[in-house]
């Protein structure tokens, strides 16, 4: 489970190598609805065991999303748990059992049109829903798409991931904690390669330009630079989002905000940080930064 609740993020996760191992065993040998039982008894145990991430998700539903006191503790409740269900679906996905899951789209068509003009893509997202749950039809395009993040996950964890999964990701990563001046040059062979540049812009770095943009009815700091980038590169910009449906049904939605030569990058911003809330409006639990996102840390 994540729990960091700084203003910044330093691109790990919480939850441990056993704990992998123990959803990989389940889901091998019982399946996922099992699995989602198992989970349904170790969100009991994190709400009271995570507490900065317990205490953000309270905020983030009494203060943000106006619920009231018994409304806001089922929310926790349930929040954890779809966080959770995300991560069974990405390890049961990586194992191969993707057959088990329904798949929707919105502008899929025209989402093709895009990757296959040649001229190299900005993909942006979010900490919402499971992005990886289109590795499945990413196919040849996968092969194309480099992922800009901190790689700083715990290397045991990847290893158990690696050993016991049978999809291997074919896209590539471009790590930020290397050197950003390292990650423009790698960024711009992409693009000139036509492939595909992907980050999130809702998490930032003590060192990066953030500006201040109201999100959900209140200020929140989102990452500028990023969005500097996307502006400048002459490349279409699309915000992707993939997000869970009820039945073990996935939605793939696919965003092209308006660019053009007087476009900024606090123009971009502002769009994505639209496109974000009505995202998070329709799946309000899929809300997975779990810290004081709008710095609304009062008593509530």
């Amino acid at each position: 489970m994540a729990d960091n609740v700084d203003t910044n993020w330093s691109g790990k996760s919480r939850g441990g190598k056993c704990g992998y191992q123990f959803f990989i065993s389940v889901i091998r040998h019982l399946g996922v609805r099992c699995a989602y039982a198992f989970l349904a008894l170790i969100v009991v145990y994190f709400i009271p065991f995570a507490p900065k991430a317990t205490k953000a998700i309270w905020l983030y539903n009494r203060k943000i999303r106006g619920k009231g006191l018994f409304s806001a503790l089922k929310e926790l409740y349930c929040h954890y748990y779809v966080f959770g269900q995300t991560l069974i679906d990405k390890i049961a996905m990586q194992a191969g059992l993707s057959s088990y899951y329904r798949y929707q789209f919105d502008n899929y068509d025209r989402f093709l049109d895009v990757l296959n003009k040649g001229t190299g893509v900005v993909m942006i997202g979010a900490h919402v829903g499971c992005w990886e749950a289109g590795a499945t039809f990413f196919g040849v395009y996968g092969r194309k798409i480099n992922i800009l993040m901190l790689d700083a996950e715990h290397q045991n964890i990847k290893e158990v991931l690696n050993k016991n999964t049978e999809r291997k990701n074919d896209f590539k990563i471009i790590a930020l904690n290397e050197g950003i001046l390292d990650a423009m040059i790698q960024m711009k062979i992409a693009l000139n390669n036509g492939e595909y540049i992907c980050f999130n812009g809702d998490r930032f770095m003590k060192t990066d330009n953030i500006a201040p943009v109201e999100f959900m009815g209140q200020l929140a700091l989102f990452p500028l630079g990023l969005f500097k980038i996307a502006s400048k590169c002459n490349v279409p910009v699309v915000f992707y989002y993939a997000m869970r449906e009820p039945h073990c049904t996935y939605r793939f939605i696919f965003e092209e905000p308006q660019m053009g030569k007087r476009n900024t990058p606090e123009n971009l911003q502002k769009q994505y940080v639209k496109s974000l809330e009505r995202i998070i409006k329709t799946y309000p639990r899929q809300w997975f930064n779990f810290y004081d996102f709008w710095n609304s840390d009062k008593k509530v």
